[in-house]
């Protein structure tokens, strides 16, 4: 096996598929990238039995061939060369890496010892914009609970597409993230729930200037994203996702218009006195066109306030500061609508005049109250 590439284009490729190299499990395979040549390109792939990253570039090939190569050692050859080309001449097991400034003689392992990738075969294919998908992950992925002492199935963003439509969904356990986008489909309803470190992976893949769109293949138990010269293979999560339909509060007692940023810099005039945001709850009182933001904790005390178009009843009501600032963070837009039934009720965060986005935050019962 023989080739010679753009060192540059090849320690890019390397730093990218490394993220779906196993740092678990200590099996020396799957600890490496596998390298295959044809007749003109190469393709490097990184696998960790969940969740795989594959490339192709250019490359001049002598003799064609497949080898595994240790991603660290492989990557920390590849970003120490100089720009240029670096030569590849492998025979069996035994790699040499050549340059004009360098040589390395290291040991490869047959790729025949490499597991293969799942195939999706006859799933649906859909077509999304990058900038509109990287939108709706950052409005969404927030929400995603980060590990699985959460029901596992919520470590995953669900997608839901029917006809024209694409809404994906985060939740928590404590909140709820929804962003709904028109999009060009016509097949079958389905839905699937991706793991929130292949999304994490897509987004960095992403380039939201690109006019190119991602391609997305679901079969029933993986799922592929084509992202330009990439490729992203993941499992699916199974289980019962939340009824998010149920959890939505269908009418709201009290309607507040506010500016998103002065609702963000009230809440984070609080941050520091607050010792733990998961026991030292925000206090907001929403009345007479103004909220009113307060904690109290052993550092000390705050009040604050702010404008607000307040329409309906008095609602006093604690929130985990942190993720009320994820939530307004997200909207991203210059105006929101918080909609809230009482203390104990779940409160909704939208847009002033549409459904794109739908954020729900569960309160935190204060120390006051019965």
């Amino acid at each position: 096996m023989n080739f010679t590439c753009n060192t540059k284009e090849l320690n890019t490729a390397c730093s990218n598929v490394m993220r779906a190299v196993s740092t678990k499990v200590t099996i020396p395979t799957i600890e490496g990238i596998l390298i295959e040549c044809g007749s003109d390109t190469l393709s490097l792939t990184g696998y960790d039995f969940e969740f795989g990253i594959n490339t192709t570039l250019e490359a001049r090939v002598s003799e064609p061939g497949a080898i595994v190569i240790n991603a660290k050692i492989l990557s920390d050859i590849i970003r120490k060369l100089p720009d240029g080309s670096v030569t590849f001449d492998i025979s069996g097991t035994s790699v040499n890496i050549i340059t004009d400034s360098a040589q390395y003689n290291i040991m490869g392992i047959d790729a025949d010892d490499y597991p293969e990738l799942p195939s999706v075969s006859g799933g649906y294919p859909l077509f999304l914009n990058q900038k509109m998908i990287q939108s709706m992950v950052a409005q969404t992925l927030f929400a995603v609970a980060d590990n699985e002492s959460a029901k596992p199935v919520h470590t995953g963003l669900k997608f839901e597409v029917s006809l024209n439509q694409l809404r994906l969904i985060g939740v928590d356990g404590f909140r709820l993230a929804i962003r709904t986008e028109t999009v060009q489909y016509d097949g079958e309803d389905i839905s699937f729930i991706v793991p929130k470190k292949t999304i994490r992976e897509l987004i960095k893949l992403i380039n939201p200037e690109s006019d190119e769109n991602i391609s997305i293949s679901v079969g029933k138990r993986h799922i592929v994203f084509d992202v330009e010269n990439y490729s992203i293979i993941s499992r699916l999560l199974d289980g019962d996702f939340l009824d998010y339909n149920a959890a939505v509060p269908k009418s709201a007692s009290t309607t507040v218009l506010i500016n998103t940023d002065d609702a963000i810099d009230c809440i984070e005039r609080a941050l520091p006195v607050i010792e733990n945001d998961k026991k030292n709850p925000i206090r907001c009182l929403f009345d007479n066109d103004e909220m009113r933001v307060s904690t109290v904790s052993s550092l000390g005390r705050v009040v604050g306030h702010t404008h607000a178009n307040v329409s309906g009843d008095r609602v006093e009501i604690g929130f985990n500061s942190k993720f009320m600032l994820d939530a307004l963070h997200a909207a991203d837009t210059d105006q929101v609508r918080i909609e809230l039934n009482s203390s104990v009720s779940p409160a909704k965060v939208l847009p002033l005049n549409d459904d794109g986005f739908l954020f729900l935050v569960l309160p935190m019962r204060l120390k006051n109250e019965n």
